[in-house]
């Protein structure tokens, strides 16, 4: 009974980051169709990305200064300056950008774009060498294929239509709202691709960030807090009227909550402590489902229209996202074995050390 309670705990410890980013994606699903209702609303979307960070700033701020007052660095200028390009990052440029591309493209070229994040990101890691890559091992050419693939799974649900599926019920649910989209493509595939690139340096930066600063609740609330100050400076540059700054009792208030408390808060964490366990490209490899379950969720639930292109892609996907978690899981055993072998190295030192005071003991003891 005791072994397989450690074995069951060997395996929860094995894929627990796993079951984190899973868990992630369903947070972040469940995010696109409250913000979607809330913009359809009249929510500015650059407020709402101010707001949604100073309340994400508020929850974690208890828990960063009394949980992590013995592991967390003193702050220097340095490492501020460095904080403030994280947030600039991950919130003031990517987040802003991303919402602006809204008003100037379609929400299917967006997500294609966007799910491109995990192969800039993983190509970043390579060129810095913080991604081992060894194309003569069958693990290192699954992580490239598995990359590869699900590319192709993405761009096929995005770009590929196919047949409609037929709707099994009427919606459970139904968004009411106006949404203006003004095209202009070149000026949206420009804003939308500058957020994929600052959000893959992002990714990449927390890898290094948390090696100088390794307390992810810390960190969380400082990207919040400096991304909030940031984002409302440019919300103040592009949106005069004061009526877009307030927020009723209504669903503008409860997207700005949750997408605080859940998303800028919570997630961001369990980002920033799977990245510190398996690195920047593991994180971002999970995004594409969130896209296969909006689309799912949006069939079922809002009675949107899911067509067999998207059945296929996201099929696609889940077989390149395996392919790469494999050839992770290489890296991982790689690591444990170097470690096991550190440790037995160490013992044997410190066994030769034992025997050599021992037997120094032992002529003491025998001399008159």
């Amino acid at each position: 009974m005791a072994k397989e309670g450690s074995k069951l705990s060997s395996i929860y410890r094995r894929f627990k980051p796993h079951l984190l980013m899973a868990l992630a994606q369903f947070g972040y699903t469940f995010l696109y169709f409250i913000t979607e209702a809330s913009f359809n609303h009249g929510m500015n979307p650059h407020v709402y990305i101010t707001y949604r960070h100073i309340v994400g700033g508020l929850v974690t701020f208890p828990f960063a200064y009394f949980l992590e007052r013995k592991v967390r660095p003193k702050l220097t200028l340095a490492l501020f300056v460095e904080l403030f390009i994280l947030s600039l990052l991950g919130v003031g440029l990517s987040l802003n950008m991303y919402f602006a591309s809204l008003r100037y493209t379609s929400p299917t070229f967006i997500a294609s774009v966007v799910n491109t994040i995990a192969s800039l990101t993983f190509i970043i890691a390579v060129v810095l060498r913080m991604e081992v890559l060894d194309l003569r091992s069958p693990r290192g050419i699954a992580k490239v294929l598995g990359t590869l693939v699900s590319l192709a799974g993405v761009m096929t649900m995005t770009l590929y239509k196919g047949p409609i599926m037929k709707s099994l019920w009427d919606p459970l649910i139904h968004i009411q709202g106006n949404t203006t989209i003004h095209e202009n493509w070149l000026k949206g595939s420009i804003l939308t691709v500058a957020s994929c690139v600052t959000w893959s340096i992002w990714y990449i930066m927390q890898a290094i960030t948390l090696k100088r600063y390794p307390a992810q609740l810390s960190l969380t609330t400082w990207m919040s807090f400096i991304g909030a100050a940031q984002s409302a400076v440019f919300s103040v540059c592009v949106e005069h009227s004061r009526a877009a700054w307030t927020i009723g009792f209504n669903i503008d208030l409860w997207s700005t909550v949750y997408a605080g408390v859940v998303c800028s808060g919570l997630i961001i964490f369990v980002q920033l402590w799977c990245t510190e366990e398996k690195g920047p490209v593991f994180v971002t490899m999970f995004n594409p489902l969130s896209t296969i379950l909006v689309a799912v969720l949006a069939y079922f639930v809002l009675g949107e229209k899911l067509y067999m292109g998207s059945i296929l892609g996201g099929a696609i996907v889940i077989v390149g996202l395996y392919l790469l978690l494999w050839g992770k899981e290489g890296d991982q055993e790689a690591q444990v074995k170097s470690q096991e072998e550190s440790y037995s190295v160490r013992d044997l030192q410190g066994g030769h050390k034992t025997q050599i005071i021992t037997s120094a003991e032992e002529l003491q003891r025998a001399e008159p």
